[in-house]
């Protein structure tokens, strides 16, 4: 009997526990393959199966050891195996097709093998990895070639000689791009101030659960608390840090200190106050340290000190969830204040941004060619 050829096989859903894992057998073969271990209810082979035609079954992982299964055909070499989604199962399952002369790839791989753009493979790569619908759909668009085409447009405008519409198109780009870098890595946005200011209560507030400890007892913060969640559809991670204060005790001081690393790294900070006390110097000071800071006046529920300096900021009870709406919209225009419209081009790689930078620069310096080069660069494999 003549020998089949080595088949590929790749994880098309992203890693991790779920309900359905889809793995990718494709190559000559592929169906012969597939039946060796796949036993349909039906009783049919897999070469039988063509376009949405599926067929339930169980697929043997080892001596004894099956998983049911939805096999389907989508192309004449291609066979999609639907399985249960744990991890232990997929990997069984993918070591028994690779044991039968196949090659394992990665979805990176295989993604850029099906794609002739750079800038489609890799949104189609970070597709699997976005968080949020809202995310998904700005993604999507890049895969639907947006960004690609604003590229080209950069390109044309300077074979034309036309540099200041290709400049105007750059900085656009890059105006949207702190925008794409965070579509599947969530904004940070840290919560700081005075002990007892009422942050553990915020940030569950935020979240709509109990994620972080409260209590009465200055200090009770010491480590880092974080929390995800989901801020107008975008991905968004909450900090809680150390109360910051003078006085504290060595170990509560090592909290403040890293509270503080993380407010001069964070995109956006919440200076949280507590309107039942009155306004005092460490407040001032907090403002002065963070200018661009929004302020957030905690305990709305309680009697309010008459504090005239107070700058403007949100009132919340984070307790009765009274200005918490209005706190989400806030935050939500200080990290997006020009959300991407459908269809627009976004950059959401590092190195995408780092391109379109170095090109906004030799605009600058009168070097179109060497703009055009940069723009190129991310055009091309």
């Amino acid at each position: 009997m003549a020998s089949i050829p080595p088949l590929r096989v790749v994880l098309l859903t992203p890693p991790g526990r779920g309900a359905v894992a889809t793995v990718r057998v494709e190559g000559s073969g592929a169906c012969e393959r597939v039946d060796l271990r796949f036993e349909a209810a039906s009783h049919r082979v897999v070469a039988e199966l063509a376009g949405h035609r599926l067929a339930f079954g169980r697929f043997r992982l080892g001596e004894g050891v099956y998983d049911e299964v939805i096999v389907r055909r989508p192309e004449k070499n291609v066979v999609e195996i639907h399985c249960h989604g744990g991890p232990a199962v997929v990997e069984r399952l993918m070591a028994a097709l690779v044991a039968e002369d196949g090659e394992r790839i990665s979805p990176e791989a295989w993604i850029r093998s099906v794609h002739s753009s750079p800038i489609v493979a890799a949104a189609h790569s970070a597709l699997g990895r976005a968080t949020t619908l809202r995310a998904a759909a700005v993604l999507l668009d890049q895969f639907h070639g947006a960004l690609d085409r604003a590229l080209q447009e950069v390109l044309d405008y300077l074979r034309r000689g036309e540099v200041h519409a290709a400049a105007d198109r750059v900085e656009r780009l890059l105006a949207i791009a702190p925008c794409g870098c965070h579509l599947t890595k969530p904004w940070r946005v840290v919560l700081a101030g005075r002990p007892n200011v009422g942050k553990s209560s915020l940030i569950n507030a935020l979240v709509g659960y109990r994620r972080a400890i409260v209590d009465e007892s200055p200090g009770t913060t010491r480590d880092l608390v974080t929390a995800r969640t989901v801020i107008d559809g975008w991905p968004v991670e909450l900090c809680d840090t150390a109360g910051l204060r003078m006085g504290a005790d060595a170990m509560e001081q090592q909290g403040i200190e890293l509270a503080q690393r993380q407010l001069e790294s964070a995109p956006l900070v919440l200076l949280v106050f507590d309107v039942a006390e009155p306004w005092c110097e460490e407040d001032d000071e907090l403002c002065l340290r963070f200018p661009k800071a929004l302020p957030v006046f905690n305990k709305l529920d309680l009697p309010q000190a008459s504090s005239p300096l107070r700058p403007a900021g949100v009132s919340v009870s984070a307790i009765h969830g009274g200005g918490i709406d209005n706190l989400i919209a806030a935050i939500a225009h200080r990290l997006v204040p020009n959300p991407p419209a459908s269809g627009q081009p976004v950059p959401f790689l590092a190195e995408q941004v780092a391109a379109l930078q170095a090109a906004s620069t030799a605009l600058k310096q009168g070097d179109t060619d060497q703009a055009a080069e940069w723009v190129a660069s991310l055009l091309s494999l």
